[in-house]
């Protein structure tokens, strides 16, 4: 599973890169996200991270490492919880007119053998059924990026 959304900013590509890759203000923008403990400004690949979420009365973390770290174009990270690999999550800054097109992808990482396992804590620490977390994330994703939009444009 994956899916994307994408968002026009009237932002430099720059801006809108070092924005996302300061994982620590990611808690302003994301509606699960609350919390990221890890480096100060932006994060480089191979640097980690943890994110505290919450939805309604289910609180969780996740354990982060960045993948990539292209400024200003692309910014990447990976997600596993004790030990078993989530998902990407992945943002693209393409200029375009005077501003730049933010896009921002979430893939599926639960494969292979421990795939069940991690569907099942998944369940249990979000209350999301791996069935329905595209649906919720790209919902979740127009939040973040309408976020992210308003403050880089401010």
């Amino acid at each position: 599973m994956s899916t994307e959304v994408d968002i026009f900013v009237n932002s430099s590509q720059m801006d809108m890169y070092a924005a996302v890759a300061d994982v620590r203000s990611m808690g302003k923008y994301s509606p699960e996200c609350k919390l990221v403990l890890g480096p100060r400004g932006r994060a480089a690949a191979g640097r980690n991270f943890v994110g505290i979420n919450r939805k309604g009365l289910f609180i969780w973390f996740t354990w982060c490492r960045v993948t990539c770290a292209e400024a200003p174009e692309r910014f990447t990270f990976d997600v596993s919880t004790f030990g078993l690999p989530v998902a990407r999550w992945s943002y693209r800054f393409t200029p375009e007119g005077g501003g730049v097109r933010v896009t921002e992808s979430w893939t599926d990482l639960r494969t292979g053998r421990g795939a069940r396992i991690t569907e099942l804590l998944g369940l249990l620490f979000t209350g999301t059924p791996a069935g329905r977390r595209a649906d919720i994330n790209r919902a979740g994703m127009r939040t973040t990026l309408l976020r992210l939009k308003r403050a880089v444009e401010r």
